[in-house]
């Protein structure tokens, strides 16, 4: 419960952070608004899609009388807009930040610097840096994916699927975001992107303790794009005690009377 309540922490010392750097705010506002218009006109397509999409996925349902045919497809549908919605809640923080990759290198560096200095972070060009972020993105969101999956099948399950699981996709949707918003923290302290997912599945409860609440906020459009820099922020105060900045945490500490160079982090 410790951990939960510390990442609950994190997500309202984030905001507050950016909420005194009223310029921070505003700059990292921009990418979450593209997204966010991208992402709206997506969903609406498939508002308006579902039901053909219901009746195309589900032929052998057409011989079928009422009302069995009717709560099939809208069984299917309902799960349709559903998973539609929790991809979006998962993916909008991956294309946002790769959207925006400048904006919150920069917000993410300002954070550090408020806080007692910055970690120095590979000096890498532009492109590589966003192929670096769309190459991890892809890692977990294919992880997120094959998990959502599962889900959605389960959601057929009479009274499961109704109970259980939006519960379950809760958590997961609120761990990968978890995931991708201390993505670039970890980078700069150069976490591999298997490192970052083992070393947040040990503090699962700080995971979802900041992660949960953002996707239930994220769930209302224009509080995604209001509370993402404060996100941003957030992340990086959760990395900087998760993960010291010299890239060790403190149980990698050499023995006493040991000298020599700080080993280099493990997971």
């Amino acid at each position: 419960m410790r951990d939960l309540a510390a990442g609950l922490g994190y997500l309202g010392k984030g905001q507050r952070w950016v909420a005194r750097h009223g310029r921070w705010w505003g700059f990292g506002l921009l990418p979450a608004l593209i997204t966010l218009v991208l992402y709206t006109a997506v969903l609406l397509v498939l508002g308006f899609r579902a039901d053909d999409l219901a009746a195309w996925a589900t032929p052998f349902a057409d011989g079928w009388g009422s009302p069995w045919r009717s709560l099939l497809r809208g069984l299917f549908t309902a799960l349709l807009l559903g998973g539609g919605l929790l991809l979006a809640v998962v993916t909008f923080t991956a294309v946002t930040l790769l959207v925006g990759e400048p904006f919150y290198e920069a917000l993410s560096e300002k954070v550090e610097q408020s806080e007692g200095g910055a970690p120095q972070g590979p000096e890498l060009p532009l492109w590589r840096e966003l192929w670096n972020s769309a190459r991890d993105s892809l890692h977990v969101l294919v992880r997120a994916a094959g998990l959502g999956l599962l889900l959605f099948l389960l959601g057929f399950v009479p009274v499961l699927g109704q109970t259980v699981v939006p519960v379950l996709a809760c958590c997961v949707s609120g761990f990968f975001l978890a995931v991708e918003l201390t993505a670039v923290a970890m980078q700069r302290r150069g976490v591999p992107v298997r490192e970052r997912l083992a070393l947040l599945r040990g503090r699962k409860m700080l995971a979802l303790g900041f992660g949960v609440p953002l996707v239930l906020l994220f769930l209302l459009p224009l509080v995604a794009v209001l509370v993402m820099p404060g996100a941003v922020a957030g992340a990086t105060l959760l990395v900087r005690d998760l993960v010291p900045a010299e890239g060790k945490r403190p149980e990698d500490e050499p023995e006493p009377g040991r000298e020599g160079e700080p080993e280099p982090y493990r997971s």
